[in-house]
């Protein structure tokens, strides 16, 4: 089976135990990967785009190279697969140089958080990171420290307004500056939140009660929805219910929720429409 770059590390690991080896041979600087407390927190939450542009080499590039070791670079009949070029979501990049207004905000606005340990004893971190993003006040700024390059975070902080500035201090420690976009651009006149992020009921197709906050991941890339589901769950107030609208059952997910203590309903409404209602149990 051809390998692409939505594929989730997690399940490219899961299908040779070689894999581990091929993609630190394609790409040297993910050896980190060796390590399984990292393998195990970077495969729940990366793609394998995310995974390149945590090595610093193109998708695609990553992708051909693992394809090739792993035999799937020929079809039957001999002639070479051809390895869909990866979209790009059009998005700005991330400065080069740390942008000007950082180096002028003073110290008492930035929330420094530093996860290392906690990714080096195999904690997931993902709470703390959104605890301390609620933290942060107007014009304030939240510095992380990582054991590698937390791509798969960026789109999440996206969501929620923040550009990201990152440096690499070491091999296994990196430097995150996450703030608020200076013009910040709505989805709408009214001000709508960005595409994944939970919004109060009402603004659906549907009406729902007054307790009801409503949470739609559809058209998001691979482990986003999950992740956006247990960041709206870490602020979900006793007594209301969270509705994920989803393309599909989200089963990644429903393990979570149990150890987490939540209860889940699914209801599929409509071809491509599942509700997931979600509530503390």
């Amino acid at each position: 089976m051809v390998i692409r770059a939505e594929d989730r590390l997690s399940e490219v690991l899961s299908r040779d135990p070689r894999m581990v080896e091929i993609i630190t041979t394609a790409a040297p600087s993910l050896r980190g990967l060796n390590n399984p407390v990292t393998r195990r927190i970077m495969g729940r939450l990366a793609t394998m785009e995310q995974v390149a542009r945590i090595a610093g080499i193109e998708p695609d590039l990553l992708l051909y190279r693992v394809n090739r070791a792993m035999g799937q670079g020929e079809d039957e009949t001999g002639r070479e697969i051809e390895v869909a070029p990866v979209e790009r979501d059009g998005g700005a990049a991330a400065p080069t140089t740390m942008p000007g207004h950082l180096r002028e905000v003073p110290p008492h606005r930035i929330l420094d958080l530093d996860v290392r340990e906690d990714l080096r004893h195999g904690r997931e971190p993902f709470s703390r990171i959104m605890k301390a993003r609620k933290q942060l006040r107007a014009g304030g700024v939240l510095r992380l420290r990582a054991t590698f390059e937390p791509a798969p975070l960026y789109r999440v902080m996206a969501a929620q307004g923040y550009a990201h500035w990152t440096e690499q201090l070491a091999d296994d420690d990196w430097r995150v500056w996450f703030y608020a976009e200076p013009n910040p651009q709505s989805s709408g006149e009214r001000g709508e939140p960005p595409p994944g992020a939970a919004r109060p009921s009402g603004e659906d197709t549907e009406d729902q009660p007054a307790d009801v906050v409503i949470l739609d991941v559809r058209g998001l890339e691979p482990s986003e929805p999950m992740v956006r589901t247990l960041a709206a769950l870490e602020t979900l107030p006793r007594g209301k219910t969270l509705l994920q609208i989803n393309e599909r059952i989200p089963q990644f997910l429903l393990p979570r929720l149990e150890e987490l203590g939540f209860d889940h309903e699914i209801r599929e409404q409509a071809e491509g429409v599942v509700r997931v209602f979600i509530r503390h149990a």
